[in-house]
Formats: structure tokens, C-alpha cells, sequence
């Protein structure tokens, strides 16, 4: 499995990407900063300027259903904000 599992496509990082020029992927949780930069860079042909990484613990869940209440928990991810240089766009919606 590749090192970008998703890219995260929300009003905040679209809101940011016009501005910034930030962008925001789910990678693979042993990913170092290195690696996500070249990544990014070689799956979208752009130069990447900075990555800050953000790891997210898993929430605990539980609900009720007619056979009782199911336990469990949401999961554990990492989260990569890529801020590209200048002139780089990233367009998520170009190949769908």
C-alpha cells in the first residue's frame, strides 16, 4: 500500500488551499515527513514546501441495537498538511 491513502477534501482544506496553498491527505500512519513529501511530489508533479503531520487517536463508540449495546472504536490515523510552493495547484476534482 502506497504511503497517501486519501486525499482529505473538506470546506476548511478547500477554503485553505485557495488561500494557503495547503492541502490535506490521510497517510499511512508510519509515513515520516520525507516520505509524504515525496509522495505528494511525485504523484502530482509539484514542489512541496513544508508537511506538518497530525496524529489522530481512534474515538471510543458504542450504540444501541435490538441485539444490545455494540462497543468498539473508530480508527487510529494520521493526517499530512502539504503546503506547496507558489504557482502549484493540486485539483482533486480533475479526474473524476
Amino acid at each position: 500500500m502506497g504511503i497517501i491513502i486519501k486525499p482529505i477534501v473538506t470546506e476548511k482544506l478547500t477554503a485553505q488551499g485557495e488561500k494557503l496553498n495547503r492541502y490535506g491527505f490521510i497517510v499511512d500512519r508510519s509515513a515520516n515527513k520525507l516520505q509524504i513529501k515525496s509522495a505528494v511530489e511525485q504523484m502530482y508533479n509539484v514542489v512541496v514546501t513544508d508537511v506538518n503531520t497530525v496524529n489522530y487517536h481512534g474515538k471510543k463508540k458504542a450504540r444501541f441495537t435490538k441485539s444490545g449495546l455494540l462497543k468498539g472504536r473508530a480508527n487510529h490515523y494520521k493526517k499530512a498538511y502539504v503546503t506547496l510552493a507558489g504557482g502549484d495547484k493540486i485539483d482533486f476534482y480533475a479526474n473524476i
